[in-house]
């Protein structure tokens, strides 16, 4: 098996690949992958994805490599509609899974029409990779399931690529190789 250095280079040359940004999977299907890897090696994966960000930026690979954090997502989303201190006190009062519960619903993440899909797909460009980060800093607010189902409905046009601290092995996701998703994905493993 290759090391995460060399999955991680192996996925920056296929995004980099045309047949990649065609964004059609086995079967037309619409191009939606998974880059999972030990949640220990965070760091690495961040300062990858942020190495590649920058080459991306210089405009020569002919598409735009988009990075959304999940995570700041959610607190851009909460601050904007100035909920940020009543989460903290509600979380004080009534726990964390109350609060779980209240932002899945103020973000409407169980619904077509999810605020979190919503940004996404209103600030990705035409010709783009989409990186979706912070999938572990965003437990237990937002599950990764409830992402790729809801983004698989609305970004059809980009390849988007979710990395995720954790193990994919192609059907079910086990983040941070603990708390496993009772659901199946349709999406591919990047590399192996």
């Amino acid at each position: 098996m290759a090391s995460l250095e060399e999955r991680l280079d192996a996925a920056e040359h296929m995004i980099k690949l045309p047949s990649f940004r065609e964004n059609k999977g086995l079967g037309n299907e619409v191009g939606y992958y998974v880059f999972d890897y030990p949640a220990d090696k965070e760091l690495i994966v961040r300062e990858h994805i942020a190495y590649m960000k920058e080459k991306n930026s210089k405009g020569t690979d002919g598409f735009e490599l988009v990075v959304y954090d999940l995570y700041d997502i959610i607190i851009d989303l909460l601050e904007k509609e100035g909920f940020m201190k009543q989460c903290f006190q509600f979380e004080k009062k009534k726990g964390m899974e109350r609060i779980v519960k209240a932002v899945g619903n103020l973000l409407q993440v169980n619904d077509d029409e999810s605020l979190i899909v919503k940004y996404i797909q209103e600030h990705t460009p035409q010709d783009a990779v989409v990186f979706l980060i912070g999938v572990g800093k965003c437990y237990p607010l937002l599950r990764s399931h409830k992402v790729l189902n809801n983004l698989h409905q609305a970004i059809d046009r980009v390849p988007v690529v979710m990395f995720y601290p954790g193990k994919y092995n192609g059907q079910e996701l086990v983040l941070f190789g603990a708390i496993k998703d009772d659901n199946y994905y349709r999406a591919f493993r990047l590399v192996d």
